[in-house]
């Protein structure tokens, strides 16, 4: 492969072979109810769809070294602090990796990552972390004074994903690191956004990791490529091909493609996470608790509908996995608690927990709506984003009704996966974490 004058790689014989079993990074694809366009017969459920799981084997190791001193910091630099010291020696058969870069730090996945990094367990799958450099991303502006706290030897850069000064900043000195990216756009203002940020972002931040010689990328994509299950009973794996639910679910997957088109300059790993619950939760989350609590959550249909949940202390320890194994590389895994969960499941563990252990009289009320609600939100939701403009509040209506729901066994499989705790203990966490650090339901997420 061979790069052009803008300095991106051209496509060689991996991507020719893989646009002709996956649609470009360019090609539209639709969702449920949506037109089909220029897609694969793969793309459109016929036949059987090639798994997008093993691109390449593992590239020759590269000898890590710890960032160089005064590396990255310049101008956006947030914070530095702490000596680095060779971490303890490990097994042949895991990489060697002493140096770790994480997007996204400062949001709900990105920040319990770093906690665990900082803090590990000898249950958390990198209990050597400690011992190695780590740089974190964050917006400009964004607040840290939390996470220096709790990860003082960890250096915080300030930039964006879309500035490639930035992106060259945060991946300075990076040779033989291992890359976290949480970072991404879930509810914009505009549609343009979930492009730049994670289609465009994602490929100016690989571009510069290969450039500084980052041994691995993990990727931290999303259930929304794959849009809906086709029917209740189905779970979606490795092997199911692309629907992709609106804009949201084609950025991620336009940024899935552009990721393998790199797989032969940098190892890369796929995550696929579905809905996340757990600690450092976003004021969205609280909303949904209250909104339990006071007899307002939604049951659209039925409320059997499933529903994969990550627990954020599993997924945390599924991406340490990943980066870690070499068999990992190239691949795509699914990663979720071990079952799915029904909606009505989801609201009544979150309701008993609301009463029996935290105090909070509840309205046992539900905000029942009849399936083809979901039917219409959806239908403005495309209108809406045809039109380029976003509305949180209808789009998650309009997949209310839905199933979502994947099976993890490919990376229990292959990477010793272990999702322990499940949605009630997962709850109880969640909202003792609430009540504890924001002051309960009623008080706003920082």
């Amino acid at each position: 492969m061979r790069k052009s004058e803008s300095g991106h790689h051209e496509p060689g014989k991996l991507q020719r072979a893989l646009a002709r079993l996956l649609p470009l990074p360019g090609a539209e694809c639709w969702g449920e109810g949506e037109r089909t366009s220029g897609l694969s017969p793969c793309q459109r459920g016929a036949g059987n769809a090639p798994s997008n799981t093993r691109i390449l084997k593992a590239r020759e190791s590269l000898l890590p070294r710890p960032f160089g001193r005064g590396e990255g910091r310049g101008e956006g630099s947030v914070r530095s602090s702490g000596s680095m010291v060779p971490m303890h020696a490990r097994s042949e058969s895991e990489l060697l990796m002493t140096k770790i870069l994480l997007t996204g730090a400062a949001g709900w996945l990105g920040s319990r990552l770093l906690e665990t990094l900082c803090a590990p367990t000898p249950t958390s799958g990198w209990p050597e972390a400690q011992s190695a450099a780590i740089r974190a991303l964050v917006l400009p502006g964004q607040d840290v004074s939390r996470l220096e706290a709790r990860c003082p030897h960890a250096e915080f850069v300030a930039g964006d994903l879309r500035n490639p000064a930035d992106c060259s900043r945060f991946c300075d000195g990076a040779q033989g690191a291992v890359l976290f990216h949480a970072a991404g756009m879930i509810h914009p203002r505009r549609v343009r956004e979930f492009y730049e940020v994670n289609r465009d972002g994602t490929i100016l931040l690989l571009e510069t990791a290969i450039r500084e010689g980052v041994k691995r990328a993990v990727i931290v994509s999303s259930n929304s490529p794959c849009g809906c299950n086709p029917h209740p009973d189905h779970l979606f794996d490795e092997f199911s091909p692309y629907r992709p639910y609106l804009n949201y679910g084609r950025s991620k997957m336009q940024m899935e493609l552009a990721v393998l088109e790199r797989a032969a300059h940098i190892e890369t790993v796929i995550i696929r996470a579905p809905w996340f619950y757990g600690p450092n939760q976003p004021a969205r989350q609280t909303l949904f608790f209250k909104m339990v609590r006071d007899g307002k959550a939604p049951i659209v249909g039925d409320g059997k509908n499933l529903r994969s949940m990550s627990y954020l202390d599993n997924l945390c320890q599924g991406l340490l996995l990943a980066a870690r194994s070499p068999e990992a590389a190239g691949q795509v895994y699914w990663m979720a608690d071990r079952r799915p969960y029904a909606m009505n499941e989801i609201i009544d563990t979150i309701e008993r927990l609301l009463e029996s252990e935290f105090g909070q009289t509840c309205a046992h009320r539900r905000f029942h709506l009849p399936g083809f609600a979901s039917g219409l939100a959806y239908r403005a939701d495309q209108a809406l984003q045809a039109l380029g403009l976003y509305h949180q509040k209808i789009h998650v209506l309009s997949e209310m009704n839905k199933s979502i729901a994947c099976s993890v066994r490919k990376a229990e499989k292959e990477l010793g996966y272990q999702p322990s705790i499940e949605l009630e203990e997962g709850m109880r966490r969640s909202l003792k974490w609430c009540f504890e650090t924001v002051g309960g339901l009623d008080s706003p997420s920082p």
